[in-house]
């Protein structure tokens, strides 16, 4: 199986948070780097990696991204 996180990139003052899940962590907090205005991440300037977790599996990585999607803000915080 192939290597999994599920990750969250935040805002710099940590106002806005993005939860998500690649099999290239390193590639992934590039792309948010270097994202443009059209999309999301770009437009909320959401390019710090907080947090992530290793999985083993997708379906476990994809699991874990939907409940963390689900939590409030301060799950969230206290969870980074």
């Amino acid at each position: 199986m192939k290597t999994m996180y599920t990750y969250i990139m935040s805002h710099v003052e940590n106002k806005l948070f993005y939860v998500g899940v690649t099999n290239n962590i390193k590639q992934r907090v590039f792309d948010h780097k270097n994202a443009t205005f059209e999309t999301h991440v770009g437009k909320f300037n959401i390019k710090q990696l907080v947090w992530f977790e290793k999985h083993d599996n997708p379906t476990e990585a994809i699991k874990r991204e939907k409940l963390i999607k689900k939590w409030k803000r301060e799950y969230k915080i206290n969870l980074i």
